[in-house]
């Protein structure tokens, strides 16, 4: 008896716990500086050439060059946010029809697979048909990688990366900084000379 009432207070403890984990991942991927390291390791400054990383992996997907700002109206909120170094990002909230929510950051390009065909249904951006962006490493589900609607549904990755009508959408959380993934590589007291 006392066990079945536990069970939904654990399952509500849990959900709250998530939430705030996607929050400190978040924080962390856009306020490298908010995680101190210690005197290991040196404090480098977010600029436009810092790479933009797989959480899960590492693999460089992009550069803060390649961060591009594509407005939608559909969007829940707009913020911009201050990337460590003074990079200002505009980050859009979207809900799919499921109901699940993703922050997101719109790049010009990067380095991931796309997977074709392209869907005209539930665009974030009118206009524009999308398809699921994976990691092409360790296949983590990224983001979408958009296209024009009149384009045929399954196009080549080089006229996808060449084209200035195209670009990508990647959720936050599934991003890191090279920044801030340095930071975390401390190297012993004892192996400095």
């Amino acid at each position: 008896m006392r066990y079945k009432r536990s069970l939904p207070l654990l399952v509500q403890q849990l959900e709250g716990l998530i939430i705030i984990m996607q929050y400190v991942s978040f924080v962390l991927l856009f306020y490298p500086a908010a995680y101190q390291p210690g005197e290991a390791c040196e404090e480098t400054g977010t600029s436009t050439d810092t790479l933009i990383l797989c959480r899960a992996c590492g693999h460089e997907l992009a550069a803060g060059v390649d961060i591009h700002f594509v407005p939608s109206r559909l969007a829940l909120s707009s913020r911009n946010d201050t990337l460590v170094g003074g990079r200002r990002v505009n980050v859009q909230l979207f809900e799919n029809p499921h109901g699940h929510q993703f922050e997101v950051i719109t790049f010009r390009k990067a380095d991931v697979t796309q997977h074709w065909p392209a869907d005209k249904h539930f665009s974030w951006f009118p206009g524009f048909s999308w398809t699921v962006a994976t990691c092409p490493r360790c296949r983590t589900h990224l983001g979408w990688a958009f296209q024009p609607s009149d384009w045929p549904d399954t196009i080549t990755k080089t006229r996808f990366e060449e084209s200035t009508h195209t670009f990508l959408a990647f959720i936050t959380h599934r991003l890191l900084t090279e920044d801030f993934a340095s930071s975390l590589l401390m190297t012993p007291k004892s192996f400095m000379s």
